[in-house]
């Protein structure tokens, strides 16, 4: 999780507005419940509610252990 701003110009003013942006990697048999649960709980119907982007992953390691891929996460 990491604070990020958004530049919302629309009303013709500089507006900073605090945001958080949140980086998840998951087994892409998770990634449906994931994505449907954030967009369940972030949802308000206003203009602002955020995105969620899905993208691909082609490699994890773990540094500590080693391990790649599914057994990583």
């Amino acid at each position: 999780v990491a604070e990020a701003q958004r530049v919302d110009e629309r009303r013709g003013a500089l507006d900073l507005a605090p945001r958080l942006k949140l980086e998840l990697v998951a087994d892409d048999a998770d990634v449906d419940a994931i994505v449907a649960s954030i967009v369940k709980s972030a949802a308000t119907g206003e203009i602002g509610d955020g995105k969620v982007v899905v993208s691909p992953v082609s490699r994890v390691v773990r540094i500590r252990t080693g391990e790649e891929g599914a057994a990583a996460l």
